[in-house]
């Protein structure tokens, strides 16, 4: 298996249909640029799904689960057998993300990539299991090249899925105890930055599990600081499997033609990490909310990224993306339904 895919392009914007979205936009019946940041929205996917009028009628999500070697080290606050245990939760329904694909009749896909708690075989679960966790990083790679293959090509063909279903739209979600230390060290050093500058509290740590949190993170980062300029390799040793499906599943709707509406920090160091692959990709990328982890807008700045929500939210699944989703739609219905000044018999200014 070969990771030659990942360099293929994204698909080109139309520039023709986001010039006509535009176009539209000056001719609604209100003072242009009125509707602010929803304009922009719907201009972006107008050129990304080449039509004007561009719709989100479908939604794909998938959540990757997978367990942390680094967890070892006590850098949450949850025990890990909470990863294997909330696969079970998504399937049965009673997950925040689950509550809120129903409410979006969104299709919800979950894919167990390996727990230290295997929960088995669950209806509504794809066992795509790689190990049963990453390696701990403070002292080897967390992942083996095949793993890292076979990571990133689960996000591949989550979203083969999507495109098979006639998605419009795709959102990652991930979970895994620990994953908010591998993000974290990821994020170091694809910024560049300090372990205090980014480190967060994750699943609630206190100010001292915070502060072990972050010197773990810099001994991580010290051990392989030699390694990481490559960045497929900083995320084979750094980053984990759901994280590492969540960067092949965003370079590959980029390829497919598919928007990615990106969830809080942990998707998006998995967006800074996917765009450092394969620039290309970051055109196809919309940003749920700013999160309330210390890390993430640093994050954002890196991709010049403008998120639709801030709630303090830090929950993960894909939640934040999830939640976003109805102000995308209604961008869409207004940019669509909305008359013009010559439809309407309003009167147009000078």
């Amino acid at each position: 298996m070969s990771l030659q895919w990942l360099q293929q392009p994204a698909k080109p914007v139309d520039i023709s249909s986001r010039d006509a979205a535009a176009a539209r936009q000056d001719d609604l019946t209100k003072p242009r640029g009125a509707l602010g940041g929803l304009e922009a929205l719907a201009i972006q996917l107008a050129g990304l799904q080449a039509r004007p009028c561009p719709a989100i009628d479908r939604v794909h999500i998938t959540v990757f689960a997978a367990d942390h070697g680094i967890a070892s080290a006590g850098v949450s606050a949850y025990p890990q057998v909470v990863t294997g245990e909330m696969v079970r939760n998504f399937a049965s329904g009673g997950a925040a993300i689950s509550v809120l694909a129903r409410q979006l009749a969104a299709t919800l896909d979950v894919v167990n990539l390996g727990t230290v708690n295997d929960p088995g075989e669950i209806a509504g679960v794809r066992r795509a299991i790689i190990a049963p966790s990453t390696a701990n990083f403070l002292d080897q790679a967390a992942m083996s090249d095949d793993q890292l293959v076979r990571a990133l090509d689960e996000g591949a063909q989550a979203v083969r899925r999507a495109q098979s279903a006639g998605s419009e739209l795709f959102i990652g979600g991930e979970m895994g105890i620990g994953n908010t230390t591998a993000a974290t060290a990821l994020a170091c050093v694809l910024l560049e930055a300090g372990p205090p500058e980014i480190t967060g509290a994750g699943t609630g740590l206190d100010e001292e599990g915070v502060r072990h949190k972050a010197e773990i993170i810099a001994r991580a980062v010290a051990f392989h600081r030699g390694f990481v300029a490559d960045p497929l390799e900083a995320l084979r040793r750094l980053g984990g499997f759901e994280i590492a499906a969540l960067v092949g599943s965003y370079v590959s709707a980029a390829q497919h033609g598919i928007v990615v509406l990106v969830d809080g920090f942990i998707s998006s160091v998995a967006a800074l990490a996917a765009v450092a692959i394969n620039p290309g990709c970051r055109e196809w990328m919309l940003f749920a909310h700013r999160s309330a982890e210390r890390g993430h807008q640093r994050v954002l700045d890196a991709l010049a990224a403008n998120p639709l929500l801030d709630l303090g939210m830090r929950l993960g699944e894909g939640s934040g993306a999830a939640l976003a989703v109805p102000i995308v739609r209604l961008a869409c219905a207004l940019a669509r339904d909305m008359a013009t000044f010559s439809q309407a018999g309003v009167s147009n200014r000078d």
